[in-house]
């Protein structure tokens, strides 16, 4: 999963080796530069998961047949594991609402298809 952040590199993150795993590394990619470079690598290893880039600028993260999420921070290069969702679903989507609150839809659960939705609300601490 690929995410524009606001100092205009590319998030990419997880994804799968030839079906035999998935991987929870994530790099960056400078477009000015054309290069790559690692950042801090995922709690939890994903594929099919969704990236929203939040209005203070972290990246949430969730799904992947899992329901937990987790939050990148650009500025330290570090994810913290953030509140868990009703349903573990992976091929879901998510959209950052006019509000902050980040809405994720559908996907798949290991019984089938999910027509569920749920909202995430941050709430950052000092």
């Amino acid at each position: 999963t690929a995410s524009v952040l606001s100092n205009g590199k590319v998030l990419v993150t997880g994804g799968s080796i030839n079906n035999f795993g998935y991987l929870n590394s994530a790099e960056l990619y400078d477009l000015s530069t054309g290069t790559w470079t690692t950042t801090g690598n995922m709690t939890n290893a994903r594929e099919g998961h969704t990236a929203s880039v939040l209005s203070n600028g972290k990246v949430l993260v969730t799904g992947s047949f899992l329901n937990s999420a987790e939050l990148y921070d650009p500025s330290t290069g570090t994810w913290t594991t953030t509140g868990r969702m009703t349903s573990a679903r992976g091929d879901d989507t998510a959209s950052v609402l006019s509000n902050g609150k980040v809405l994720v839809t559908g996907g798949w659960s290991v019984h089938g298809a999910l027509n569920s939705a749920e909202l995430y609300q941050i709430f950052e601490t000092n």
